[in-house]
């Protein structure tokens, strides 16, 4: 009997061998790698701290000694760097994770029980879409003190509670597929619960849209802290507060364009690796694309 090759594969074999073939997801997944080991591994191992001044050294260019430069206080902006990619990074994920197990929530009710459930629930998601977006993040940061102004529970709380609108959709379109499907309708007959389907059975078929709109969430999340720090209500040291603070300083009179131009640089690799690496996931993920090693 002749071996199963790629084309008898399961679902998830395939889409894992489109994705090695992609290059566009490679490049974005060796990007993101190497940028996030920088920002997690270098501060640690260089001993670099992003909050020491050194008046004798401020505004210095980058160099041998500094490679991004010092800013006008004297502080390492390599360092500062560094440490606004983990903010920026964690916060990213953190309001990713959160908008996704809200989205996945209501949406999983909304299609699987229908009726009064799904309407009121998508009545409440039409009504949030129907308000500006920044109003809804900038209203929730408003509502906390001066004091919790810079810290990233405020950020995670405005910007999770906000972006789960449209992964709800897209898991109650799937969901409403899915609950007609003959193993579905085996489950129930067998006694199983409405919980236990869900987890077993309908949920786990949903993995594919979830997995790319997750990926491609982090950096609209990234963006949008990036924007709050320009309106000074981001988080402290994060890279929209030192592209803001590099803005600040921009002047026909003395160019310190390196305090501008790492943070973006960082800040715009770290979004094109991701949103390559969203575009090969979703591509691996679509069960109408090329079998691998196929026509």
């Amino acid at each position: 009997m002749r071996a199963a090759g790629p084309a008898s594969a399961g679902p998830w074999r395939q889409a894992w061998e489109r994705l090695r073939h992609s290059n566009s997801a490679a490049l974005g997944a060796c990007l993101l790698a190497a940028i996030v080991a920088a920002c997690a591994l270098l501060p640690p191992a260089l001993g670099l701290d992003p909050m020491i001044t050194d008046p004798a050294a401020r505004n210095l260019p980058p160099s041998v000694d500094y490679p991004f430069g010092r800013d006008a206080l004297g502080r390492d902006v390599m360092a500062r760097v560094l440490a606004g990619g983990r903010t920026s990074l964690l916060i990213g994920l953190a309001a990713t994770a959160s908008s996704v197990l809200i989205g996945v929530l209501v949406g999983a009710l909304a299609g699987f029980y229908g009726g009064r459930v799904d309407e009121v629930l998508m009545r409440f998601v039409d009504f949030l879409y129907g308000v500006p977006y920044m109003f809804l993040v900038i209203l929730v940061m408003l509502l906390f003190s001066d004091t919790a102004r810079g810290d990233p529970l405020p950020v995670f709380l405005a910007l999770g509670l906000v972006q789960w609108l449209t992964m709800a959709r897209i898991v109650r379109g799937q969901v409403l597929a899915l609950r007609g499907a003959e193993y579905v309708t085996a489950a129930r007959a067998l006694g199983a619960s409405d919980s236990a389907i869900l987890a077993h059975h309908v949920l786990p078929n949903t993995l594919g849209p979830i997995i790319v709109y997750a990926t491609l969430t982090v950096p609209t999340v990234i963006i949008l802290e990036s924007f709050l720090s320009f309106l000074g209500l981001g988080v402290s040291l994060s890279w929209g507060e030192l592209v803001a603070e590099g803005v600040a300083v921009i002047n026909p009179l003395r160019s310190t364009w390196w305090l501008l131009f790492w943070p973006a640089g960082f800040l715009a690799t770290t979004l094109l690796a991701l949103n390559f690496l969203g575009d090969g996931l979703r591509d691996a993920l679509d069960p109408r694309g090329p079998t691998p090693n196929g026509p």
